[in-house]
């Protein structure tokens, strides 16, 4: 090879130079090469070699001294390690101790294997993230067998239900507000019979209805458990759909917590069992731990409960009756349940039409025979729920009101709850309660005489009392007690029309609000408004309004009383109607139901038809709520809902969700305490509708209603400490039609100043005794004094002076025949005309006056009623429970 061939390139680098002074560099120690210095086969010199021109050398020598030799060495063995662990370059490359810039190659796999090749080796970008597909079909394969193995330890986990240890049932304990046991129940009436003493119309009838696969079946129902858990994850209550097989394992179930684990535990019971238990024994077990209603478990309770006989004994048409009831015995038994929608009316109507579907049902599948289905046309009467020991007097009602509140507020079912181990302490003052059912007592015994008067049969009272600004509730009373076989609770019930008492959320929506023609400025109780008798009411745009017969609406008073111009506050006081009438329309009705709603009233007691009769009380609240309504204008407009539990105890742990309620501004303030400051005036006024509340002797305010056709009569009224409510009324027991209570006592007609406002002021006066008179806020004036159309403005116009006191001289030039406003004096609490103790209409409200033409209906009738007519009537139920909100039905 030439001795003078031209070197090769650098790379970027200065040639190395040989050492100053000639000398050559020596190669190192032991005549080893540095790395890259190597000669390759074929006598090409290594790059940094010099040829024999330049002198003689040994081969593989670099040029240059020890330390340049030093560093291509080290250089050489870093690139060679980096090319060894990418095992991407050439080994020429690696010769070289590898090129800058190269493009990047993907990494290669090194020699060491791993267990699982993730992120996969070799691979570059996305695929190198992508499983491939033996990984993928591992991972399926691994996940299925988890699956199995998980499913055969939980298989062996669990143990098949046994009816004789399930659902064994506990005490649960209520406690008075100061921790004293008020009452306990639990006491579970179970009876198992084996499945030959099972008649075979119920068996045929429990399929039928509930589950016509079950023969067939393997004990789960796939579909309702994806729904539930579907349901769970989405935060709503899990529904029906199960297999009897798992309703028998749910009702041995003591845990009815709706969580995943409890439905996972239940499919794998409901599996075993399905294999391990005969279709006959599950059947057994199911009608033997099912709840029948009145504290029945099992057919054989059930069938004693309801027809006094053995379970063996039952008839077909009997046995459809108890398969009703399985559906939800507090909606199906035909003398009424415990809670919203639950009264005898209500379900009656319920327990024929589903009674009759069972029927009906056993025909589609073959169990019953069409000839057999014609005998049974009439409904089989169960008989009247029998005393529940315990349950005197109030007491049945105040651990229905808590128990109602234990279960809206929780997840727990009535079936888990039924079964006890709770401790439910509660707000019932003891000493009050006993003081109001005292004060109902005195009242009826001394003016009620059925053997006297048929017309004083079946005659009700309801009454609540609750804290303002608090929400306690610290009394009711629901009538003559469970042992007296009254099971509905009057304090806590729709169905009683409130009348009059309705009359200050109007007046309050339009002090808040205004009206059209106020333009939305929140108009004085000062103005005044036309009270004359039959008056054509108006809509807000000044056109008549007109009824469904297209005809003229016009509202009656009282005795068909005309007032003339007569200012709200003055209309309050005589519980005129026709100023009111207008004064909801020129608001508009569903400010006044909203109004109402903000101060507690739950809306679904309210009337749905917001016509001009809705200002007259054709709504339907129960007495808690009205009492709570109340309370919200005498806490100055804060309004809090009404509890009645504290804390639950389950085993030594307290549930969640007992705090006290959240405090909030319902009404403005100052228009809440001048409907306060009106409301005075329904007591201390001279024609005041409620002037027996004076003998409370402590300042008071409250409001009477009377409906038309006298079926209910109210009084409600509060001091600062306190508000109760009381209502009375009369019911046909069997159907809970409402009555007239014309002739009740011997009175031409019961009204709220007489005997519901004797009741309230006897037990306020025991509920108060001891504690300090408290005076409401005094309000600031509402100057926006807004006269409706029709009314002559007064002249000359108020002039704002400081001087309160008017010069006689001065007063405003009525008409002669305005009775309410004597020329004398213009303050509207002196009287018009005396009003004699001994005259019978001097206490009425709304009581009397005509009934001619029709009283209401959808849109009031012709004429108005005294209220405008109850165009509910029974249609809003008679009685159902409305303090805490809705029912959890579970109609079909």
């Amino acid at each position: 090879m030439s001795e003078h061939r031209r070197k090769p390139p650098q790379r970027g680098r200065r040639a190395v130079q040989p050492p100053s002074g000639g000398r050559r560099a020596t190669p190192p120690r032991g005549g080893t090469p540095a790395p890259g210095g190597t000669p390759p086969p074929g006598g090409t010199p290594p790059q940094g070699a010099t040829t024999s021109s330049y002198g003689a050398a040994p081969e593989g020598r670099p040029v240059g001294g020890r330390a340049e030799a030093r560093r291509a060495a080290q250089r050489g063995r870093r690139r060679g390690a980096e090319s060894a662990e990418n095992a991407s370059a050439p080994a020429s490359t690696a010769a070289a101790g590898g090129r800058r810039g190269r493009r990047a190659e993907p990494p290669a796999a090194s020699g060491r294997k791993r267990l699982i090749d993730y992120p996969r080796a070799g691979k570059s970008g996305v695929r190198r993230w992508l499983p491939s597909w033996k990984q993928v079909m591992a991972m399926c394969i691994g996940f299925v067998a988890l699956l199995l193995g998980a499913a055969g330890i939980g298989y062996a986990w669990v143990d098949v239900p046994d009816e004789t240890e399930a659902a064994k049932a506990q005490n649960n304990v209520y406690y008075w507000a100061n921790d004293q046991i008020l009452g306990r129940e639990g006491e579970t009436n179970r009876q198992n019979v084996d499945i030959g003493e099972i008649p075979k119309s119920m068996q045929s009838a429990v399929i039928a209805a509930e589950n016509q696969t079950f023969y067939d079946d393997p004990g789960i129902d796939p579909k309702g458990i994806a729904r539930a858990v579907f349901n769970m994850a989405r935060g709503k209550e899990t529904q029906g759909g199960s297999t009897i097989t798992q309703q028998f394992v749910k009702n041995s179930m003591l845990s009815q917590e709706q969580t995943i684990s409890r439905k996972v535990s239940e499919l794998f019971i409901s599996i075993k069992a399905g294999t391990e238990l005969s279709k006959d024994e599950i059947l057994q077990g199911y009608l033997n731990t099912s709840y029948y209603g009145r504290h029945a478990y099992g057919i054989q309770a059930a069938a004693q409960a309801y027809y006094g006989k053995d379970a063996v004994d039952l008839e077909p048409d009997e046995s459809a009756l108890l398969t009703t009831v399985l559906k939800g015995a507090d909606l199906y038994d035909p003398h009424g349940g415990v809670g919203p929608n639950s009264s005898a009316k209500e379900n009656r109507k319920r327990a024929e039409a589903r009674w009759k579907w069972v029927l009906d049902r056993q025909v589609e599948t073959g169990a019953m025979t069409k000839s057999d289905r014609e005998k049974y046309t009439e409904f089989p009467e169960p008989q009247q729920r029998q005393d529940q020991s315990g349950k005197v007097g109030q007491v049945g009602y105040l651990m229905d009101i808590a128990r109602a509140e234990v279960l809206n507020k929780t997840s727990i079912t009535k079936e888990r709850f039924d079964r006890g181990g709770y401790k439910i302490y509660t707000t019932f003052d003891k000493k009050k309660v006993g003081q109001l059912e005292k004060s109902v007592k005195r009242v009826r015994k001394e003016n009620l005489d059925t053997d006297k008067r048929d017309v004083d049969k079946h005659v009700q009272f309801g009454a609540a009392s609750v804290v303002p600004g608090d929400g306690r509730i610290i009394a009711v009373y629901g009538g003559e007690g469970f042992d007296k076989g009254h099971y509905a609770n009057n304090a806590n019930t729709l169905g009683v029309p409130v009348g009059s008492t309705w009359k200050p959320f109007v007046l309050a929506a339009a002090m808040e609000n205004g009206t059209a023609k106020s333009q939305g400025q929140g108009i004085s109780p000062e103005s005044k408004y036309n009270g004359d008798n039959k008056i054509t009411i108006k809509n807000q745009d000044g056109s008549e309004y007109l009824d469904s017969k297209n005809e003229k609406f016009r509202q009656v008073n009282m005795n068909d009383k005309d007032w003339g111009p007569i200012s709200l506050r003055k209309a309050m006081e005589v519980s005129a109607n026709t100023p009111f009438v207008q004064l909801g329309m020129d608001a508009g009705m569903a400010e006044v139901r909203d109004t109402a709603m903000a101060a507690g009233i739950k809306k679904e007691s309210t009337n749905p038809h917001l016509n001009p009769s809705f200002a007259l009380g054709t709504s339907t609240p129960s007495a808690i709520r009205m009492a709570d309504a109340y309370a919200t204008f005498a806490a100055s407009g804060t309004q809090t809902e009404p509890y009645s539990v504290t804390r639950v105890v389950s085993e030594s742990e307290e549930l969640e969700g007992f705090d006290k309620p959240t405090k909030r501004s319902a009404i403005d303030s100052n228009v809440a305490d001048t409907v306060t400051d009106v409301l005075q005036d329904v007591i201390e006024g001279e024609e005041g509708s409620g002037k027996a509340a004076r003998a409370l002797g402590r300042p008071a305010a409250g409001k009477t209603g009377t409906t038309d056709r006298n079926e209910s009569a109210w009084w409600v009224g509060y001091t600062p400490q306190l508000s109760t409510s009381v209502a009375m009324f009369r019911s046909d027991p069997k159907d809970g039609t409402p009555l007239s209570m014309r002739g009740v006592g011997g009175f031409e007609a019961i009204n709220g100043g007489a005997l519901p406002t004797e009741v309230w002021t006897e037990y306020m006066t025991a509920a108060l005794k001891g504690k300090e008179a408290e005076e409401f806020p005094q309000p600031s004036p509402i100057d926006n004094v807004e006269d409706s159309e029709g009314v002559p403005s007064p002249s000359p116009s108020p002039d704002p002076t400081p001087d309160p006191t008017p010069d006689p001289t001065e007063s405003e030039e009525e008409p002669s025949d305005e009775p309410s406003e004597p020329s004398e004096s213009p303050s509207p609490s002196d009287p018009a005309t005396p009003c004699l103790p001994w005259e019978p209409d001097c206490d009425e409200d709304d009581a009397g006056g005509t009934n001619e033409g029709p009283d209401g209906g959808q849109d009031g009738g012709q004429d108005g009623g005294q209220d405008g007519g109850t165009d509910v009537g029974a249609s809003n139920g008679q009685r159902g429970g409305t303090l805490f909100g809705g029912s959890r039905s579970q109609d079909d």
